[in-house]
């Protein structure tokens, strides 16, 4: 599907990278998961005990040192008097736990106040305790400051008390101090072994709006940068009946080039549409969006063309904003070409499903498919939209659709073999998993040149353990198109999966990023890798490398959250001294 970060038809398959990833098994999923992928083989048998809410104070409300409740006044103040400091500090505690029950927090503090004041300074496990407890009456009243107050001074006593910590990480982001939160919050999750989900969504939950929040700013500052050649190339590979993405025909070329050629000169006046169709052939892609702007200005007769080649060049150095208002015009050109304004939409749509704007992207792929119904590139393009809106029935209809019109579409075969294994993998169906296997089979014998049939069976085969089957099906992509640097990553992450042989699978994810280095997939990748190696600095540069070449916000959003789980772990490590386990 083309978009603003037109990356999913040409990195081997029709879904995202994240999504991609999880059906290899590779450590790239958004949001906390990524950076905690290590725990993902622990055992869950302290679940049930660790997911309650923390709600309560800590210690038993009842007596100490064989006090009843049949004791009289008399008889409680003779015993306050041989009892220590200590039990007196722990009695007033006791108390307090009885008023927090009866939800009589105000009470509840004065008891915990009186514990406080009581117990000998030297008992420090005891005092962070009854300071704990005092958060957690605070916390019932909404006192915020006074919650993080009082878990910080527990935390001097005991750095490592989970349940002050997770307080006040929940205090923090009440506070909106989402750094702060996610300090505490990510030194809960290490000492519980990621074993609470409670403190893990809260955890994923602040790293996305940290990263929402960094990716707005950046976007909107960033620099506007060129993808490689080869995925330029391969972004406009996708298209079938794009006109803009066709080589100039015999008619259409300058004079000069028509001299070289002993063809009598045609044009005589000057088209910057043209002049940028031409750098296109040459490569030289920096120079089209100023070309196709001459023709804009001077209303030549290839205005149309050159909004939408404009544009197109704007979704890919990552520039939304400038693109939709040329596709919007190209759409509304009622007197220009209905492929142009069919292709026009088909972007848009791509566009908007970036931004999270899936009911738009549906009316405009919907728009696209009424105007020009003999296009393929709609129904290709709105069959992986489906795939990503997990509608993989209609996608196959769409994919089906496309195969029709154009029956020696690889792309769309393949990945109709793909949506069809995704809705039986999904629904546990061995025999529609064989069926969509064998597939695959059939889609590589009649395209063997096909490098996304190869690049789909491949993730399919790892889905099902058929490892060494599916480092085959990449070392077919890479002899098909050996500078497609994603194939690298992915065959790197499968060494990881299936042999754990990270010398190699960083070896070929470095092969990626030397084939392009403008490859965000292959950072991200080695950065996740890095935090699970502990090399945590490492893995904060590569993560930085990827959020500068980012080409949509959302895409920087996710980036950002893993950055910030890095850092996090950092300063965790830092003050707390814990650190996960690594590879």
């Amino acid at each position: 599907m083309a978009a603003s970060k037109p990356v999913e038809p040409q990195s081997g398959s029709g879904l995202p990278r994240w999504q991609l990833a999880l059906l290899v098994g590779a450590p790239i999923v958004l949001g906390v998961g990524a950076i905690y992928l290590w725990n993902r083989s622990r055992t869950k048998e302290k679940q049930g005990r660790r997911d309650g809410e923390r709600k309560t104070p800590e210690g038993s409300a009842s007596p100490v040192q064989g006090q009843t409740e049949q004791d009289g006044p008399a008889n409680r103040a003779d015993r306050e008097q041989d009892m220590s400091p200590l039990d007196r500090a722990q009695a007033a505690k006791n108390k307090g736990n009885k008023y927090f029950k009866a939800s009589k927090y105000e009470q509840a503090i004065q008891c915990y106040t009186e514990a406080i004041s009581l117990c000998p300074k030297e008992q420090k496990g005891d005092l962070s305790t009854f300071y704990q407890n005092r958060a957690a009456a605070y916390e019932q009243q909404l006192k915020w400051e006074e919650v993080v107050e009082d878990c910080s001074r527990a935390v001097e006593m005991n750095p490592r008390y989970v349940k002050a910590l997770f307080r006040r990480a929940k205090a923090q982001e009440r506070l909106d101090k989402k750094k702060e939160c996610l300090e505490d919050v990510t030194a809960v999750c290490i000492l519980e072994a990621f074993q609470n989900q409670q403190s893990m969504l809260l955890a994923d939950k602040v790293l996305k709006q940290l990263g929402k929040e960094k990716a707005k700013e950046k976007y909107k500052n960033r620099e506007p940068l060129m993808p490689s050649p080869q995925f330029i190339k391969s972004y406009f590979s996708s298209f079938t009946d794009d006109i803009i993405s066709q080589p100039l025909q015999k008619g259409e070329k300058n004079d000069e080039d028509k001299d070289k050629e002993g063809e009598a000169a045609e044009v005589t006046e000057s088209s910057g549409y043209l002049k940028a169709k031409q750098y296109m052939e040459e490569e030289n892609y920096d120079k089209i969006v100023s070309e196709c702007s001459k023709e804009v200005e001077s209303r030549g007769k290839h205005m149309a063309e050159a909004l939408l080649l404009r544009a197109t060049f704007y979704l890919l150095i990552g520039n939304a904003a400038a693109a939709q208002p040329d596709l919007d015009q190209v759409i509304n050109m009622e007197t220009a070409n209905v492929k142009l304004r069919a292709n026009a939409l088909i972007k848009r749509g791509s566009m908007y499903m970036q931004q999270q704007l899936p009911q738009l992207s549906t009316q405009d792929f919907n728009m696209a498919a009424e105007i020009d119904t003999q296009n393929a590139d709609v129904y290709h393009h709105r069959g992986q939209l489906k795939i990503l809106l997990d509608q993989v029935e209609e996608a196959v209809g769409d994919f089906d659709e496309c195969i029709r019109l154009r029956p020696d579409s690889a792309l769309a075969q393949a990945q109709k073999c793909f949506g069809l294994y995704r809705q039986a993998y999904t629904g546990s169906n061995p025999s529609q998993v064989q069926t969509a296997m064998d597939g695959f089979e059939d889609v590589i014998r009649r395209f063997p040149k096909c490098a996304e049939g190869y690049a789909l069976y491949a993730q399919a085969l790892t889905d099902q353990q058929q490892f060494g089957k599916a480092d085959e099906m990449y070392d077919k992509c890479i002899e098909l198109e050996p500078d497609n640097a994603t194939t690298y990553v992915h065959k790197g992450l499968l060494q990881l999966q299936w042999k754990q042989d990270l010398d190699m699978g960083l070896e070929l994810i470095s092969k990626a990023i030397e084939i392009d280095n403008k490859c965000d997939f292959a950072y991200e990748t080695m950065g996740t890798i890095e935090v699970q190696r502990g090399n945590l600095d490492k893995a904060i540069d590569m993560f930085n490398k990827a959020i500068n070449l980012a080409k949509s916000e959302m895409e920087m959003a996710h980036l950002y959250s893993l950055c910030d789980a890095a850092y996090a772990q950092t300063e965790v490590a830092k003050k707390y001294g814990l650190k996960p386990p690594t590879l």
